[in-house]
């Protein structure tokens, strides 16, 4: 079998170099990172703007570390192609480089991702270059950083004077001088993005930055129509999913209700004899049941009554007992 390989930083820098744009999409999950990965999405961001749109927050500040390695596990596992880049949440490195070394290190180590995104231009340099000379891809983030969304006062378009975005210019450039592997733009002005990707030798990705930097990313709740609280400006929905799930939630509270779910069709069926014995015997009480325990041999004729359900084309399957695992469901 011919191995996978994953996506890594130096892939992206020749993508910029090539002028072939990146797709990135957050991910929270072991079956949508799955469905990603098939569909060649080269980077899955798991974001802690899951404390939004899959913790139910107002904002991305309550998400803690735990958090970003559990969700960041279940993708690692599901992805085995793109490239994994975990957001660092806050108070995980704010306090200094050292605090940020000792979580960004809990990070790679537990989850398996390709690389670490925090937030913050000049101020976060001297982290970023510390992580980098340990070893740890580092994925900048400047612009609107919903981290620092109190001290922005909402949810604000950034860089729209000149002195702001020659700010962020300069933001840009000392995370690139610091070994920042790519830089996400959030919410600036599009000519402000493009001047950014222009200046830079390492891949920008835009989200709500226009459609010149260098890649972009969408939070795949807004993407499939799943958040209802609010569409942001740069998101496009692409699919209406929370229709699609309304729509099937209702038909399947309405099959149970007029007991056309579950049909036979999702049924476990017992063969003619095991169910005429089953119908023939009366609920014991606990002594006789104790009984009837000790009386059958093995389990063997539950085994015999689930013909249906054995395998005979495997030869492994062919003598072995059901023990409870086939046909089991998750819920």
């Amino acid at each position: 079998m011919t191995a996978v390989h994953r996506v890594t930083v130096t892939d992206l820098q020749s993508m910029k170099e090539r002028g072939q744009k990146i797709t990135m999409l957050t991910s929270y999950d072991y079956s949508t990172a799955r469905i990603a990965d098939d569909a060649g999405i080269p980077i899955l961001l798991v974001g802690d703007s899951l404390g939004m749109v899959v913790l139910g927050y107002e904002s991305t500040l309550p998400v803690t570390v735990d958090d970003m390695i559990r969700h960041g596990a279940a993708v690692v596992r599901g992805a085995p192609r793109a490239h994994v880049v975990i957001d660092m949440p806050f108070g995980s490195y704010q306090g200094g480089w050292q605090d940020a070394m000792r979580n960004a290190i809990r990070i790679m180590q537990e989850t398996g991702a390709g690389s670490v995104k925090l937030e913050g231009g000049q101020r976060s340099a001297e982290i970023v270059r510390h992580l980098v000379a340990a070893g740890i891809p580092v994925m900048g983030h400047i612009g609107l950083t919903p981290q620092s969304v109190n001290t922005f006062g909402g949810w604000r378009m950034q860089g729209k004077t000149p002195r702001d975005g020659v700010r962020l210019m300069a933001d840009a450039q000392s995370l690139e001088e610091a070994g920042a592997y790519a830089i996400v733009l959030e919410t600036v002005p599009a000519a402000l993005g493009a001047k950014i990707t222009q200046q830079l030798r390492v891949p920008t990705i835009g989200i709500g930055a226009g459609p010149y930097c260098d890649g972009q990313v969408q939070v795949v709740h807004d993407l499939l129509g799943l958040f209802q609280d609010f569409k942001p400006k740069h998101a496009r929905r692409f699919i209406d999913a929370a229709g699609l799930f309304r729509d099937a939630f209702t038909e399947y509270r309405e099959g149970v209700e007029a007991g056309t779910f579950p049909s036979e069709a999702e049924s476990h069926l017992l063969d003619r004899k095991m169910r005429d014995r089953i119908e023939s015997t009366s609920i014991p009480d606990n002594a006789a049941l104790e009984t009837v325990i000790d009386d059958t041999p093995g389990g063997a004729p539950l085994e015999d009554g689930y013909a249906s359900q054995r395998t005979t084309t495997n030869p492994r399957n062919a003598n072995r007992r059901d023990d409870g695992r086939e046909g089991a469901t998750r819920g």
